[in-house]
């Protein structure tokens, strides 16, 4: 005979179950009443671009806002000489969907943001990035010219690929240069690959910029994971052919050692938190922009002593021009077609390093057919 006992809870036990039961349920309801009940405001859409005199138009999306608020929304517009808000202040009592219409009035970008008269309302998502162009043409040949001189500037590595595999020989290539180069396409691809794909990275960007745009595209990334690959077959060539006595200077090797310190220096920040993974990404892009600046000076200076451009492409440097005509080119119509001339003079970096690069190009062009022209220099030697 088989007895079963059923062990039946005490009073005191149900009673602990119901009372976290209730409680769980009073915290669930809690939770789903303040979500529900968050009064904000959005809009439409937040990035508008027009031609100059054109007009678009946009609406509010309110949420649990009481029909009885007197609340005023005003609107702050940037640069007011580039466009017009057709209701610069809103009642929220009297607002019943209707469009605002927003007109461009000059070429550049702006921003409209807005405050609100009660705080208890959350209106940080009501904002604008407004452009303004003349010329849709001229939108469209500047989108042209940017795939020519990634073009351009993607392909420009095969021509000294081609030379060294015809050659078997690596030889009036400087070793210093393929080691900057391939060290500032590693740090520019991190810079991309970091904030493209990594969230917390991304979401960092926009808690600082939070009406700003993530500045990296798919062709950026594209670009520099070729670079990358391109200069590391060309470095394998080195290891391949006849490269003589040439070697890494112990200069370059300094300067990259300083690189090296800076750069693991603040790796341990980011990963002990005193400075955010953005930040070392932001380190990682300042130390490519010095690298752009002094990665031709080794090249130009091994040409001088050798007296000759033997082994050093010329049709590398040839594209590299093209590319960095085209992306000042891209500049100057961009700054012309938007108004923008800020972007060139007020931010000089890039208009600056693209005129540094093609001055060094048209410097090896006066070396390869005028200074030594008729030097031969493997002959010499």
């Amino acid at each position: 005979m088989v007895t079963f006992f059923l062990q039946v809870p005490t009073y005191t036990k149900m009673k602990r179950v119901f009372t976290r039961r209730k409680v769980l349920c009073v915290l669930f309801y809690l939770i789903i009443v303040i979500q529900t009940a968050t009064c904000d405001i959005s809009v439409s859409k937040h990035d508008l671009t027009l031609k100059l005199n054109e007009k678009d138009s946009f609406y509010l999306e309110i949420r649990n806002v009481s029909e009885a608020s007197d609340a005023v929304l005003h609107f702050i517009i940037q640069h007011e000489d580039i466009l017009n808000i057709s209701i610069p202040n809103i009642n929220l009592k009297d607002y019943a969907n209707q469009s605002i219409e927003v007109q461009a009035i000059g070429a550049g970008h702006s921003e409209v943001y807005a405050n609100i008269s009660d705080p208890t309302i959350n209106a940080d998502d009501v904002f604008l990035r407004v452009t303004v162009y003349k010329a849709a043409g001229l939108d469209t040949f500047s989108l042209v010219i940017g795939w020519l001189y990634f073009v351009a500037w993607s392909i420009s590595f095969y021509p000294q690929i081609y030379i060294n595999w015809k050659r078997k020989s690596v030889v009036g290539l400087n070793f210093d240069f393929l080691v900057l180069n391939i060290i500032g396409f590693t740090l520019y691809g991190i810079f991309n690959l970091g904030l493209y794909f990594i969230p917390e990275i991304e979401k960092e960007y926009f808690n600082r910029y939070p009406r700003g745009l993530n500045p990296v595209q798919v062709n950026d990334i594209v670009f520099a994971l070729h670079a990358a690959a391109a200069t590391i077959f060309t470095i394998t060539q080195c290891f391949i052919y006849e490269r003589q006595e040439q070697r890494v200077s112990i200069t370059a090797r300094v300067i990259i050692g300083l690189f090296g310190a800076f750069l693991f220096i603040s790796i341990i920040l980011a990963a002990a938190s005193v400075i955010h993974w953005l930040d070392f990404l932001y380190f990682c892009s300042y130390v490519k922009l010095t690298i752009t600046l002094i990665k031709y000076i080794p090249q130009a200076y091994m040409n001088y002593k050798r007296k000759s451009t033997v082994g050093w492409s010329i049709g590398n440097i040839f594209l590299d021009f093209t590319g960095g005509l085209l992306s000042m080119l891209q500049m100057i119509i961009n700054a012309w077609n938007y108004s923008d001339w800020v972007s060139i003079f007020g931010d000089p970096t890039k208009f600056g390093l693209g005129l540094f690069s093609v001055a060094f190009d048209i410097f090896f062009i006066v070396q390869h057919y005028i200074l030594y022209k008729h030097s031969n220099y493997e002959i010499k030697s």
